[in-house]
């Protein structure tokens, strides 16, 4: 995942999937890690996966039966927002409810296992447990170079090297009106400090991915034509900003005798995250899964 800008954006890079990986240890805090794939891990990094303890389902009534309420999208459709600033699509909406389900079954998984004893007070302790017994029936076939080259063809992009930018940004404190920036830019061009009136920011080796989700596509666009060390006037999510491109770098393919070893660790992974995956997917047909609407669509 790329760093954000100045550390103030998160800026996740990838889309999100549904592979469930290796075990970590037992977390330390109320939600488990056990889920490595760029949405979740960012979720579970920044503590925001929901009270699954708190809006489980009884299972006393229909132990068969497994009840994605409309409380459990209400809670990561709020966690997602407060977060990130906006709603989750409908992608990322499915995959917040298919960790909830998988957290859902593993728990089921253990307590009928029995790994809850003397632990049945900590719901995360007992899905780890679980994901431990199932990790435990992984076995990773070895890869030719021909299998791992093709497992990099389809992956490339996360080992291409994007193509970046080095650019700043001044931001004017009080009116940052369309016409007021545009007065500032002519300034800027003319010889004034970039700090003089405003609070500058100034980025290094941003990957072309990182901006787009930080101040969208155009501002993107803007910046690969933009001419260097000229200051302009553009229109971001936050208003008008006073932006100056300095330098750009180049993408730069990766190679696959280079990286062989990464690749073979990365390929490894996937392959035990994707037999996890199965495993849990499989324990799941034991149930009948309920879709219920959000808490605020349901009319209650």
């Amino acid at each position: 995942m790329s760093a954000p800008l100045m550390n103030e954006r998160p800026s996740p890079d990838e889309q999100p999937s549904e592979a469930v990986a290796a075990p970590p240890p037992p977390p330390p805090r109320r939600w488990i890690g056990w889920l490595r794939e760029p949405l979740l891990h960012f979720i579970v990094a920044g503590g925001l996966l929901f009270a699954i303890d708190r809006i489980a389902i009884s299972r006393a009534d229909d132990p068969h039966t497994i009840v994605v309420s409309g409380e459990v999208d209400q809670e990561a459709i709020e966690m997602f927002k407060a977060s990130r600033g906006h709603d989750p699509n409908t992608q990322e909406l499915s995959a917040l409810r298919r960790v909830w389900l998988d957290n859902e079954v593993l728990y089921r998984y253990g307590l009928e296992l029995q790994v809850d004893k003397g632990d049945t007070a900590i719901r995360e302790r007992v899905i780890f447990k679980a994901l431990s017994v199932i990790d435990s029936n992984v076995k990773v076939p070895d890869a030719t170079d021909d299998e791992l080259r093709k497992w990099f063809e389809a992956h490339r992009d996360k080992y291409d090297e994007p193509r970046r930018f080095d650019f700043d940004e001044a931001a004017l404190s009080g009116d940052n009106s369309e016409a007021t920036v545009r007065g500032f830019v002519k300034q800027l061009n003319g010889g004034t400090p970039g700090d003089a009136k405003a609070g500058l920011r100034v980025f290094k080796a941003r990957p072309e991915s990182n901006i787009v989700q930080s101040y969208g596509s155009d501002i993107a666009k803007a910046l690969a034509a933009a001419k260097p060390r000229e200051w302009q006037a553009l229109k971001t999510r936050d208003g008008w900003r006073a932006i100056r491109l300095n330098t750009i770098t180049p993408p730069k393919p990766a190679v696959f005798e280079v990286l062989r070893g990464v690749i073979r660790h990365d390929w490894v992974d996937a392959t035990a995250a994707e037999q996890r995956t199965a495993q849990v997917r499989a324990l799941t047909k034991k149930y009948k899964v309920k879709h219920e609407l959000p808490t605020e669509d349901s009319g209650e």
